[in-house]
């Protein structure tokens, strides 16, 4: 049958169905020479130094417009005020004339100030007498000029008087007896006070009292907000506001979340170059935000999708193929409906395949059953065994996927990894798979004990090591691994699943110490704190993405308020996805009725899964020594205390001080010094190691134990 025959329903989902990517191509575009000279044109004159600003851009033009309307707006009043300035300073020079200042500082500097006595009377009196001369002089000029030109010669003498103080009192940065300013384009004297801006950085101790700032873009109001760029003065780093935030908006008198500060980088930026947005108000208040693909009939997995906004009201979109994502929170704080969103843009992929598992046992993801390759929901031990088998199962077709894409020629799979072509072809069998996982920490803390090939673990150990394997190796094939839990501590999450979770997000937990779990190690030290959210700020969190975003893509994080889907409209989508892929004939596993596990090899599952399989997480003996001794020793105050003195740790362990620092320095862990109270309640400074930088070491020691010489799984 020809297209032409076909209904238009029909033939337009056939086109949606075909066409993801086109690129808008205008066909009158000039060409030739001509179009080459123009080219040439236009990126001397953008290029060139001798071309103002104003001209090479139509915001630029219009940005010079603007000040120039203002400038002829407050001319006459900035007139007026330089004349003052002008007649107060000659005034003030004249005073210090005619008293010989400078000839008595002379005299007092040489200590001979006694001897110079009648020398400087002389002076002053002479002083005086040459101004009398002066304004009698000046006096009958006028009076002349008067009587023979008439009252013209007044007005003239007052212009040129005027324009003469006028001058002489102009605002000049640095002048004697003027506050210094920001140096830079003059607009930002009528937008923001420049002063203040100032005396915040040096109130918040980023620069020195004797330095100030450089003015790069002129400060402009950027959607419910300022917006300024600035340059700090030399050998002060970007990364040293960005970590100083909050002391930065206390000296604004603004919230931290009012605040927005950037590096900026790349081409135009520099390691002292920082953006600067304060909001006008609280961001992050409001009626909830509407989720974008309840308005959607289908969606590309391959996209990235809609997260939410961040304060200046960007959209946030977050990439799930190649990377992977946990989100940690307290109870009520938005953790589900967080998570329902990077899983609504998979349900609306017909291509797709989803392992969704619930161990809250609520309503929350009741509704994906109806789209779910497998589903699991409740925490009874059935179903944490069948958890398990799926996980097993899934571990099995990552293996299985590996050894297919070996088989397939360069021009289908130019590199061992998925690609979208790949994914939505039936026949190969690889389509991207999501493991969706609410209240993660109900499975990874069982402790039924267990034997897997011979060897004894438990089976939330067990569960954590399918789940490292899937989040390490499972990208390059097209499994993404989607975690919730509101238990973010590191015996909920191993250390060895942290470290491969790319995407990560912490709305509001209990302390700097779940905020690092989640964000990963001495986030907090860099001015990202899920602990400092507020409880009101629902749905707000922070991100730290594994990818682009429109915030930009050498963004380290950015708090982000997520788009809302209340449980009738995930239900929506949820029923849209199973009848998108009934229609595409990808309706499989428990949506069809089919819930039996596939027969796998276990002991390729246990081999693959490496030497971390049988361990249990956290157990000192993964770990060298005397790392492994000093976790045993530490337990629970590894993650409660924040240092721990080198002498404590050497008497407690009955090692040798040299060799402990010495080991300890080959795990890269150097011990630094740091005030802690003695028992006299006297502080002095000691020794010693943070905990932060013992849990980074045992993240790196664990990571190489456990995955020696795997390679990473990225995107191409």
């Amino acid at each position: 049958m020809s297209s032409e025959t076909l209904p238009a329903a029909a033939q337009s989902r056939d086109v949606e169905r075909h066409i993801f990517d086109a690129e808008l191509i205008d066909d009158d575009l000039p060409t030739g020479p001509q179009s080459n000279w123009r080219r040439r044109f236009m990126n001397w004159w953008q290029g060139s130094p001798r071309v103002p600003a104003a001209l090479k851009s139509r915001q630029a033009a219009k940005h010079a417009a603007m000040d120039a309307l203002v400038f002829l707006l407050r001319s006459p009043w900035r007139f007026l005020a330089s004349v003052g300035r002008g007649a107060a300073t000659a005034v003030r020079g004249w005073r210090r004339w005619v008293r010989v200042h400078d000839y008595r500082d002379a005299a007092e500097q040489s200590e001979k100030l006694a001897d110079k006595f009648t020398e400087i009377r002389a002076l002053t009196l002479f002083r005086w007498k040459v101004t009398g001369l002066v304004a009698l002089a000046v006096a009958a000029a006028v009076i002349v000029a008067y009587v023979v030109y008439g009252g013209r010669a007044l007005w003239i003498a007052a212009g040129i008087g005027s324009v003469t103080l006028a001058v002489f009192g102009r605002r000049k940065d640095g002048a004697p007896g003027r506050k210094p300013v920001l140096a830079g384009p003059r607009t930002l004297t009528w937008t923001m006070d420049p002063q203040v801006l100032v005396d915040a950085f040096r109130d918040a101790k980023l620069i020195g009292k004797d330095e100030s700032l450089r003015l790069v873009e002129r400060a402009a109001h950027d959607g419910a907000g300022w917006a300024v760029t600035v340059d700090l003065p030399a050998t002060r780093k970007a990364a040293d506001v960005i970590k100083h935030r909050e002391a930065l908006a206390s000296a604004l008198a603004v919230d931290e979340l009012q605040l927005i500060v950037e590096r900026v980088r790349g081409r135009g930026g520099h390691a002292g170059r920082v953006f600067l947005w304060v909001a006008d108000e609280d961001p992050y208040s409001g009626p909830p935000l509407r989720f974008p693909l309840l308005d959607v009939e289908f969606w590309d997995a391959w996209r990235s999708i809609p997260f939410g906004r961040d304060a200046r009201n960007r959209r946030i979109d977050l990439p799930v193929v190649w990377t992977s994502l946990v989100v940690g929170a307290i109870p009520r704080q938005g953790k589900t409906c967080a998570s329902r969103l990077p899983a609504a843009g998979l349900i609306l992929d017909p291509h797709t395949q989803l392992y969704v598992f619930d161990g809250k046992g609520g309503k929350d993801r009741q509704a994906a059953e109806a789209v779910a390759h497998r589903y699991v929901c409740g925490d009874e031990q059935e179903h944490a065994e069948a958890v398990r088998d799926y996980l097993v199962e899934l571990v099995a077709e990552v293996q299985a996927r590996f050894s297919r894409m070996s088989t397939l020629d360069d021009e289908i799979c130019p590199e061992s990894k998925i690609t979208p072509e790949i994914s939505r072809d039936r026949d190969l069998g690889m389509p991207v798979t999501a493991v969706i996982i609410d209240e993660v920490q109900v499975y990874l803390e069982n402790p039924t004990r267990q034997e897997i090939e011979g060897k004894k673990t438990t089976l939330g150990a067990y569960l954590a090591d399918l789940l490292t394997y899937l989040a390490r190796k499972g990208p390059a094939v097209g499994i993404v691994v989607i975690l919730a839990t509101q238990r973010p501590d590191s015996n909920t999450i191993p250390s060895r699943l942290r470290a491969v979770l790319g995407s990560r997000f912490a709305l509001r937990v209990m302390d700097w110490r779940d905020s690092n779990i989640v964000l990963g190690e001495q986030m907090n030290t860099r001015g990202f704190d899920a602990s400092t959210l507020l409880p009101s700020h629902k749905g707000v969190g922070i991100l730290r993405p594994d990818g682009d975003t429109d915030a930009g893509a050498d963004t380290l994080a950015v708090t982000v308020r997520t788009f809302y889907m209340h449980n009738a409209e995930w239900r929506a989508i949820c029923e849209r996805g199973r009848s998108l892929r009934e229609a595409a004939g990808t309706l499989t596993g428990h949506a069809a009725g089919d819930d039996t596990p596939r027969a796998i090899d276990q002991a390729a599952v246990v081999k693959a899964l490496g030497s971390s399989t049988g361990t249990e997480a956290g157990a000192p003996v993964e770990l060298p020594e005397p790392l492994a001794s000093v976790v045993e020793y530490l337990g629970d105050d590894l993650d409660q205390r924040e240092f721990v003195p080198t002498a404590e740790l050497t008497e407690a362990l009955d090692v040798d001080p040299s060799v402990f620092a010495r080991q300890m320095g080959q795990l890269e862990c150097r011990p630094t010094r740091h005030r802690v109270p003695d028992e006299d309640g006297e502080v002095r400074r000691v020794r010693g190691y943070f905990t932060v930088d013992i849990r980074a070491a045992i993240d790196r020691a664990v990571d190489e134990i456990s995955s020696p010489g795997d390679p990473e799984a990225g995107p191409p």
